[in-house]
């Protein structure tokens, strides 16, 4: 098998592939095959990052900057807002991405089983002869019209049976499919999911089922957050001649926004007011609603009622050649004029200073806020915080100063 590596800001490369294997990385949305003759490919990135494996090609789309696997499933998982605490996400900084999910996941999942399966209430439905729990009145009455027996009753089960061993069992299942997965790791991944024989199989693509952190199942919170980022992002199934093929692939500039909306939300709580994330905002008249312009930051942090704050959360930022105002500005520039605040925050992942730019014959203020991915996930989480903290020290300082247009 042939190991492909891409950057996500790369231009591409030419490699010679079969067909299947084309027509599955196109169908991945991982990146892009166009035919060139004689079975060259030319292989572009579209956005996306992850991995996908075919019989006799892996391709890995690796985020810029070479962000490490951990700290990929740490944006990840807080993005879902079920954050992994730093010492959960110390994940196999190994080369190879399928090797290195399938060890954390056995690693996390060996430390929650090590007690012993998880046990927990199930709510369950039956026909029954005799009484159990409770009778389901309205539905012995339009089932049963006139019968006493069988009963519609429902009880509480105490079964191995619930959400959390499913998503589990579910997660074991689809890494164990991953071809090329280390034997050693394989074999683990199957001991685990032998003991939980006794839980009910999720089918392919039916909904990950809900569950909730809990004291009860905390030694699970880890392994089930891990195991339902693999469930979303990732994919396994048999191919033509029944030879297995993978994906694994996420959309960063997507990640990246939900992280920052997410952890900003949190940051700026102990604060006066409320942060709502994808606010909608008029920016134009008309006499038609469907006429009418609109704009939709990331986030907005209101005061009483009333915008004082935007931000917004760009993974590639545009280029600041010759410091021009770049597509960015100017879409901040258009949030602050509808939403009739002073202050737009730009945030961008990547190293180097904030800058604050004042835009001219306005009393608009646009301020670039670098977040600096490869630091540790306490680091990441202190930068949010002093943006939480400076921000809403801007809004401060302003006061009741006119806010712009009026």
């Amino acid at each position: 098998m042939r190991h492909l590596v891409l950057d996500e800001l790369s231009s591409g490369l030419v490699e010679r592939l079969d067909a299947s294997s084309a027509t599955f990385l196109n169908s991945s949305g991982l990146a892009r095959a166009s035919p060139m003759g004689l079975g060259l490919y030319r292989i572009e990135p579209v956005g996306k990052v992850g991995s996908v494996r075919t019989p006799t090609v892996q391709l890995d789309v690796r985020p810029k900057g070479r962000l490490g696997l951990s700290r990929l499933l740490f944006l990840l998982s807080y993005a879902g807002e079920q954050g992994f605490r730093p010492d959960s996400v110390a994940a196999d900084e190994d080369r190879e991405l399928w090797s290195a999910l399938a060890e954390s996941l056995a690693q996390l999942a060996e430390r929650a089983l090590g007690r012993g399966v998880l046990q927990g209430y199930l709510t369950v439905d039956e026909s029954l002869r005799t009484v159990k729990g409770r009778i389901r009145i309205s539905d012995q009455i339009s089932r049963r019209p006139g019968m006493l027996v069988p009963l519609e009753v429902s009880y509480d089960e105490f079964t191995e049976d619930i959400a959390e061993n499913r998503i589990l069992r579910a997660a074991l299942e689809r890494m164990g499919q991953v071809p090329g997965v280390r034997p050693k790791v394989l074999g683990r991944l199957r001991q685990l999911k032998g003991k939980l024989d006794a839980v009910t199989r999720l089918p392919s693509g039916a909904p990950v089922p809900p569950w909730k952190p809990t004291r009860m199942n905390l030694r699970y919170h880890g392994v089930l957050r891990l195991a339902e980022l693999i469930l979303k992002n990732a994919s396994a199934e048999a191919g033509e001649g029944r030879q297995q093929t993978a994906a694994f692939v996420v959309d960063m500039g997507q990640v990246f926004e939900d992280f920052v909306g997410t952890a900003l939300r949190s940051a700026m709580a102990s604060y006066p007011g409320e942060l709502r994330l994808r606010y909608n905002a008029l920016l134009s008249e008309a006499v038609r609603d469907s006429d009418r312009l609109s704009v939709s930051p990331d986030a907005v942090h209101l005061l009483g009622g009333r915008p004082v704050v935007a931000y917004n959360a760009k993974y590639r930022a545009a280029s600041d050649a010759g410091a021009s105002l770049t597509v960015d500005h100017y879409q901040m520039l258009a949030h602050c004029t509808a939403l009739a605040v002073p202050t737009a925050w730009l945030v961008y992942a990547g190293k180097g200073e904030m800058k604050l730019r004042r835009i001219l014959n306005t009393d608009i203020d646009i301020v670039e806020f670098p977040l600096d991915l490869s630091q540790p996930p306490s680091a990441i989480l202190a930068s949010i915080q002093e943006l939480a903290r400076q921000s809403w020290g801007e809004v401060a300082r302003v006061g009741t100063k006119p806010a712009p247009g009026t």
